[in-house]
């Protein structure tokens, strides 16, 4: 039985029409921010024939029957624009913003909705540090706040937890977690995910200073899609994360350039995937032949437009900024 009827109210949004002129108020001063500094504002693929590799983030799939077909292709809603993006920087496209729906499988409740909507955007010329100045301009316009305060990845666990998670071993990261009372249902033998445990579990709640955080220059083996930092001693990957009242709002990164060594990342992936029996993704063919074309130097950030609003208008359900949240969709 579909909620709609089980719940004859689910019809009404879940906004109030205050909200959603506030809303569409913000959206406006996004485009102005963006128009005012000659960012191109571009359109691109939802439905697209793969999607990311990412072991933590899961893409919904979607099945095309193209007409007077007997077979369905499997194609994903994408959970980022990233990769269409990068191929038309590569194109030559020049300083580029979008503002799209994304998609990501399983993930609902109070921060999060499968369907969402995120503004991307990427500046040539531009290292992190560069973009950490642009997002706190922005991030100050819209929030109404002070400029963002800044730590780098070892500074906030050397502050909050007092371990250098650059160096400290898999028993030293167990034994933090259990000072703390984090216990986990299964054995962890990775550094990172204990890392990010510590990370979403203790330290984000604790970062709710009235304005944003920017935590930076993240362990090498947390690169993503950032290029490793040259001579940094221990590698650190030119990545920032973006907090606001202990809620992570965007993803940084001085992009990646070269194509083997995202093959490469994204090969690792699978074999992750594999391990953690999720299902296997192809790689990206047509973002990686842009990147052998030659992606610009340049730096570019993900900002979730939902928590964003549902932070500035001090509401407790990031339904309350939806017009229709997953419940009435």
């Amino acid at each position: 039985m579909f909620p709609a009827q089980k719940n004859k109210s689910l019809w009404q949004p879940s906004a109030s029409r205050d909200t959603l002129v506030k809303r569409a108020s913000m959206i406006n001063v996004i485009r102005h921010f963006f128009a005012a500094r000659d960012v191109l504002e571009v359109e691109t693929p939802v439905l697209c024939h793969t999607s990311v590799t990412d072991p933590f983030i899961q893409s919904i799939p979607a099945y095309f029957q193209a007409q007077g077909s007997q077979q369905q292709q499997c194609y994903y809603l994408q959970t980022s624009p990233e990769y269409a993006m990068k191929r038309l920087l590569a194109a030559g496209s020049g300083a580029i913003f979008q503002i799209t729906k994304a998609f990501r499988q399983g993930e609902v409740g109070r921060n999060h909705n499968p369907e969402f909507t995120m503004i991307e955007w990427y500046r040539p010329g531009f290292d992190h540090h560069a973009l950490m100045n642009e997002t706190d301009e922005l991030l100050q316009l819209l929030l109404k706040k002070p400029a963002a305060l800044r730590r780098t990845y070892a500074e906030i666990f050397q502050e909050y937890l007092q371990i250098d998670p650059h160096h400290a071993s898999l028993a030293d990261l167990k034994n933090c977690a259990q000072s703390i009372n984090l216990s986990v249902a299964d054995e962890i033998s990775d550094r990172d995910t204990w890392l990010q445990l510590l990370m979403s579990e203790y330290i984000e709640p604790r970062m709710n200073e009235d304005r944003p955080y920017f935590i930076y220059d993240f362990p090498a083996s947390q690169a993503a899609l950032a290029r490793i930092q040259e001579n940094s001693n221990p590698p650190v990957a030119s990545r920032f994360e973006v907090y606001y009242r202990g809620i992570e709002l965007a993803n940084g990164f001085h992009e990646l350039q070269h194509a083997e060594e995202q093959r490469a990342r994204f090969e690792n992936n699978r074999k992750v995937r594999e391990q953690m029996q999720l299902n296997d993704m192809p790689i990206d063919e047509l973002f990686l032949g842009g990147l052998s074309h030659g992606l610009p130097d340049c730096s570019g950030i993900a900002l979730g437009i939902d928590r964003l609003m549902m932070l500035a208008m001090e509401k407790e359900n990031i339904a309350d900024v939806l017009t229709f949240d997953f419940a009435r969709a």
